[in-house]
């Protein structure tokens, strides 16, 4: 922890529901889900409207339908407009300091000191409304809620405290005021079952966790887990702000409150996972060869399954496709504590989703030889539509994806500097209509 508050979080607002309503004026101020929206798609990212109604990333796309009234707009990802604009953000960033350490496409830490910037409260305070004008400013109005304090702890809860469009400042001696009266899964490394852990122990905010003993967090989770428990609640943190990482996998879990044996459920719960991967493998431009499955029992032994493909892949089925016939393999009898699904031998381009598994990595040995499934023929050029993606019609111009199906394809012509436009219906193999890169907002 540093003895000044030069360490800055920021977190862009619901970025993914944030840019679609940005580049699609007609779903400004109504509730908005980004994520698989097919299947047992979930949720990548909700708007604050549709947050209102319990909406949550990671939720089912089915729940969340459940949840939001009629008018709610469902849309695909398109990875490409968020990340241009994630890398407008990171530039920006990088004019403040040369140390910036992006965490995912839509947050970062900033050293202020490295960037040689008064770190005196009142400073950093002005220093960070600039910041974020000028990133509403060059990003068409998306927002980001900004975090400063002592440590990348302290700075990236302050950056959740005020949300949406928020600044917090803790100012150096402050920390322990800030997250003590905090309930404890602020924390990281705080999930489902080790808050449930803890609550049966009667701790309930981080303030209640610093002040247990030692002795006791390695008692209930062992030497790393419990020490860096008692760190954290003690805002004890001097990780630095590393601009570079090598991304070596990409990867989702679930640790269930009671262990599941049953395998309709467990393939259910793999079909999220390996959608959730997907999700984080287009955000971040980046597709892998190795899929592998985490399988822990209650005793907390550890197996992993994986096996590696001809070509690297970002397509959820193909990886939910893999992990299953790797769970196939995996005794589940006495049921699981935690599952898990990994996508690994990362690249940044990735083939389509028609080669079979060819191999298994190391250490685990391989599942049984099972053939390729059989896969379906791909769609006709120009009628595999999704709504939310970005169309342009020879006569109307751009556009997006209203609504497809029963080979029709509904558009609506709009865009970020058009007010709400019309919406026309075509057929899907309309010659006229193409796809299209996402539209400029300046």
């Amino acid at each position: 922890m540093r003895r000044e508050a030069s360490i800055m979080h920021l977190d862009l607002d619901a970025a993914f529901a944030s840019i679609e309503q940005r580049d699609k004026p007609s779903l400004r101020g109504r509730p908005v889900v980004v994520g698989g929206i097919a299947g047992r798609g979930v949720v990548a990212t909700a708007s604050y409207e549709a947050r209102t109604y319990g909406v949550r990333s990671a939720m089912p796309m089915a729940e969340a339908r459940r949840r939001l009234p009629a008018g709610a707009a469902y849309l695909v990802p398109r990875f490409e407009a968020y990340k241009r604009t994630s890398h407008v953000v990171m530039d920006l960033l990088r004019e403040v300091s040369p140390l910036v350490e992006p965490v995912s496409i839509d947050e970062a830490f900033v050293d202020l000191a490295a960037g040689g910037h008064d770190c005196a409260v009142p400073a950093v305070t002005e220093l960070a409304r600039g910041i974020k004008a000028r990133i509403a400013a060059a990003t068409g109005g998306v927002t980001g809620s900004v975090g400063i304090g002592s440590s990348k702890l302290v700075a990236k809860i302050a950056s959740d405290l005020d949300k949406p469009d928020g600044l917090t400042v803790v100012g150096p001696g402050r920390e322990l005021d800030t997250l003590h009266p905090l309930p404890v899964t602020k924390l990281w490394g705080v999930g489902p079952a080790t808050a449930e852990r803890l609550r049966q122990a009667g701790i309930r905010t981080i303030g209640d966790l610093a002040a247990r003993e030692l002795v006791d967090l390695l008692a209930w989770f062992g030497q790393a887990h419990g020490t860096g428990l008692h760190r954290l609640a003690r805002a004890d943190d001097d990780r630095p702000v590393v601009p570079e990482r090598d991304t070596k996998s990409v990867s989702a879990e679930e640790t269930f409150s009671t262990d599941v044996a049953d395998r309709t459920v467990l393939g259910r719960e793999l079909d999220q996972l390996a959608d959730r991967v997907a999700t984080r493998l287009r955000a971040a431009g980046l597709s892998g060869r190795t899929v592998t499955v985490k399988a822990r029992y209650f005793d907390f032994t550890t197996i992993t399954r994986s096996a590696t493909r001809e070509q690297p892949t970002d397509e959820p089925r193909t990886i939910t496709e893999a992990a299953r016939r790797l769970l196939a393999d995996i005794d589940v009898t006495n049921g699981l504590r935690l599952l898990g699904v990994g996508v690994s031998a990362l690249s940044e381009f990735a083939q389509d989703g028609l080669f079979p598994v060819i191999g298994t990595a190391e250490p685990d040995p391989p599942p049984p030889s099972r053939p390729a499934p059989e896969q379906p023929p791909p769609p006709p050029p120009g009628t595999d539509w999704r709504t939310g993606q970005d169309i342009r019609h020879d006569d109307h111009g751009p556009g997006w994806v209203w609504g497809a199906g029963l080979g029709r394809v509904t558009v609506r012509f709009e865009g970020p500097l058009t007010p709400p436009g019309p919406v026309r219906t075509f057929k899907a193999d309309d010659p006229a209509l193409h796809r299209a890169d996402p539209p400029n907002w300046i």
